[in-house]
């Protein structure tokens, strides 16, 4: 039989969980001729919509056991998929042990990640775990020369039509069977994470990673490059739970970047409002409402926050949306919108606007994954934060507690920006972001420098760093950095100390009369 050739269905199992589609697809199958066999809940629900169905029992001679845990673990059922139409052995001993050519199966899966995701007790996680659903669809998938296999709802349109046409053809199964293979790979590392994190395992010695694909982005990172985006099953509220209000379809880039943006403003319990760039924040604030915290935010570099990223996490406003659509913006993410800010953007047609329903929170664990040549580094999500009681006093001033404030919230923003990382913050907003450089006094520089900039397009007086407090996302290795901050205006700094210089950077700080405080903790990002 050719690729293109069509054939018959004489034979169709059909036991799913998820009824969806079922009575379109039955009725197809019915109309063509197809004899249709059934288990449980899916003959039920063929029987009171008229379908002619036969019980598995009733074809197999053999009842379900055992709860419903055994019933088409039988030769009947699988020798009836796995025997191949072309070899003559197999139809001789199909026929002489009675069993017939089951050529298309439907099945979809017990709802084990679901439950999970209920928060269900282990045992009803247990019995969520299918056995003979994977055993029917890897038989199928096996014997997809003869056999087609239905694992989703969505792929049932394609089969009616190909009913229409006499059968289904080999390329189609081909098709079918791969996307089966992936949906039992997908279902076992679901079930393999959930034993780990039974027995508290964080890297178990097999880590299988599964993703269902959301859209196939338009590139990657750059045109030549080709790109898609996939979910994990995971609640966490971001770019994976997010609908699209409005807007041109999003690229790699601003899925990345929203994500970032996303995951930064849901560190404060204020209003906040993080514009991000090239996955760095350049501008961060919080402030007595959402309307409030964006003027701050975008004062701190009105120059990078042309084309960025915005996320806010309190409902999206009229006033707050206004502003924000003042400049050009490339995706707004808010855990919703009222109806006024969604009728303004409205008038922004490329503007994206992404409503995640929630906020992710910060503190809580997980599990983060990058590729690397031959492999993969996992590793826990960055979940630390500095209460004010943990923070350590090392110099012989004290901050303020407007400076011990700001200080809390310049560490909070360095987590977040590529290292080496020195944040300036004034009054619950960054007042100069300096990322990704190789030396951390080059960053320390950058963003007194951009400070500057900031100060003149505001029309201040002075660098908008004087008066203000730093944050190192790591220790600094001599005290050149420190004198750097300190030159920029700052009174003020909050780093993780550790250095075996931290006697001479403690010196400088004294002797520049600022105070500092170390963290203990280190928040590198690469």
């Amino acid at each position: 039989m050719t690729q293109s050739a069509s054939q018959p269905v004489a034979r169709a199992l059909i036991s799913v969980s998820d009824k969806t589609g079922l009575l379109d697809l039955a009725r197809a199958l019915a109309a063509s001729g197809t004899e249709i066999l059934s288990t449980g809940g899916s003959a039920r629900t063929l029987r009171e919509a008229g379908i002619p169905v036969k019980e598995v029992s009733e074809h197999t001679g053999f009842p379900e056991i055992l709860d419903g845990r055994v019933k088409t673990l039988v030769p009947q059922i699988h020798g009836g998929i796995l025997g191949r139409r072309d070899l003559e052995d197999h139809v001789q001993q199909m026929q002489a042990h009675g069993i017939a050519p089951i050529d298309l199966v439907a099945v979809n899966l017990y709802p084990f990640e679901a439950t999970v995701a209920s928060g269900a007790g282990a045992e009803d996680c247990i019995e969520n775990i299918d056995i003979g659903g994977p055993a029917l669809i890897r038989a199928a998938a096996k014997n997809h020369g003869h056999v087609a296999i239905l694992t989703d709802p969505a792929q049932y349109a394609d089969v009616i039509a190909a009913l229409k046409e006499g059968g289904t053809t080999l390329e189609a199964r081909r098709a079918l069977a791969g996307a089966a293979y992936a949906r039992t790979a997908a279902y076992d590392a679901a079930i393999a994470a959930w034993f780990a994190g039974q027995r508290g395992e964080q890297f178990p010695d097999r880590l299988t990673l599964a993703g269902q694909r959301r859209e196939i982005l338009r590139y990657g990172e750059n045109p030549h490059q080709q790109a898609a985006f996939y979910t994990d099953g995971t609640t966490r509220p971001g770019i994976a739970t997010a609908e699209q209000i409005q807007g041109k379809a999003l690229s790699y880039n601003n899925l990345n970047d929203t994500d970032a943006a996303f995951e930064a403003v849901a560190e404060f319990d204020a209003p906040a409002v993080v514009i991000v760039k090239h996955a760095n924040p350049c501008g961060v604030a919080t402030g007595r409402s959402l309307a409030a915290a964006w003027d701050h935010a975008l004062r701190c570099d009105p120059v990078s926050a042309f084309g960025g990223i915005v996320a806010v996490n309190r409902e999206l406003d009229e006033e707050t949306a206004a502003r924000i659509s003042s400049i050009f913006t490339e995706v707004i993410v808010a855990p919703s919108a009222d109806a006024g800010a969604r009728e303004i953007l409205s008038r922004k047609k490329n503007l994206r606007l992404l409503l995640t329903g929630g906020l992710p929170d910060p503190t809580e664990g997980g599990m983060t994954v990058r590729s690397v040549a031959g492999g993969f580094l996992a590793q826990t999500r960055d979940n630390g934060r500095i209460a004010p009681d943990a923070l350590k006093v090392v110099t012989k001033r004290v901050p303020s507690p407007a400076e011990l404030a700001d200080l809390i919230f310049a560490f909070r923003v360095a987590k977040h920006v590529k290292s080496n990382a020195i944040v300036y913050a004034k009054d619950q907003a960054t007042v100069g972001i300096g990322a990704g450089q190789m030396s951390r006094v080059d960053s320390a520089r950058i963003a007194a420098s951009k400070s500057g900039e900031a100060a003149k397009a505001s029309g201040a007086g002075q660098p908008l760093t004087v008066g203000s407090v730093a944050a190192s996302d790591a220790f600094f290795p001599f005290a050149d950095g420190l004198e750097t901050i300190v030159n920029a205006g700052a009174t003020a700094v909050i780093q993780p100390g550790g250095s075996i210089r931290d006697d001479e950077v403690i010196a400088a700080a004294d002797a520049a009369g600022i105070a500092m405080v170390f963290t203990g903790m280190r928040h590198f990002r690469h």
